[in-house]
C-alpha cells in the first residue's frame, strides 16, 4: 500500500458519492442519501463552495475521505465540523482513518479554529473507540433535530 492524501477535486465527486452511499448503508439508512451528484459538485466546487475534503488514495483509487465545513459556535467560535469520515470496508484497520482524522486535526490547527466537532452513532463502538484514543469528548444528552425541504415548504 502506498497511501497518499490530497484535497478533493471536482472530478472526485462521483467516487465520493459512492463512498457516501457505502457509509449510509453501514449506518442502516441508505434511503436517506438524496443529494444529487450535481448538487454535491456545486456545493464543493461551485460559486459558493461550502465544503472541503481530504481524500485517501491507493493506486489512483479513492479509498476514503474526510469531508468538513466551517461551523460557528456562539460559545466557542469557529470550528471544523467533520460531516463525513469514511474508509471503504476493505481498507479499514490499516491506519488510513488515522491519517485522515489527523489531517483534519492539522487543518483545524492551521486555520486557528477553536476545535472540531462531529457526530457518531451510539452503537458504532469501533468508531467510538477510535475517537476515544484521541481523548475526544463523546457527549450524551443531545438529540438531533432537523426539517426537510418538504417540511420547510409548508411554512
Amino acid at each position: 500500500m502506498n497511501i497518499t492524501l490530497r484535497i478533493a477535486q471536482k472530478e472526485d465527486c462521483p467516487r465520493l458519492i459512492e463512498l457516501v452511499n457505502e457509509l449510509a448503508l453501514f449506518e442502516k439508512a441508505p434511503e436517506e442519501v438524496t443529494v444529487s451528484l450535481q448538487e454535491f459538485e456545486d456545493s464543493g466546487f461551485g460559486n459558493n463552495p461550502v465544503w472541503k475534503a481530504f481524500v485517501a488514495i491507493d493506486d489512483d483509487v479513492i479509498i476514503g475521505f474526510a469531508l468538513y465545513y466551517v461551523r460557528f459556535s456562539t460559545w466557542k467560535g469557529r470550528r471544523i465540523y467533520l460531516e463525513d469520515f469514511i474508509v471503504t470496508e476493505e481498507y479499514r484497520g490499516k491506519g488510513i482513518g488515522k491519517l485522515l482524522f489527523e489531517r483534519i486535526i492539522q487543518e483545524t490547527k492551521e486555520l486557528g479554529y477553536s476545535g472540531m466537532v462531529w457526530q457518531v452513532l451510539d452503537w458504532n463502538e469501533p468508531a467510538i473507540g477510535f475517537y476515544k484514543k484521541y481523548e475526544a469528548n463523546v457527549e450524551e444528552g443531545w438529540l438531533n433535530a432537523s426539517l426537510s425541504k418538504e417540511q420547510i415548504a409548508k411554512y
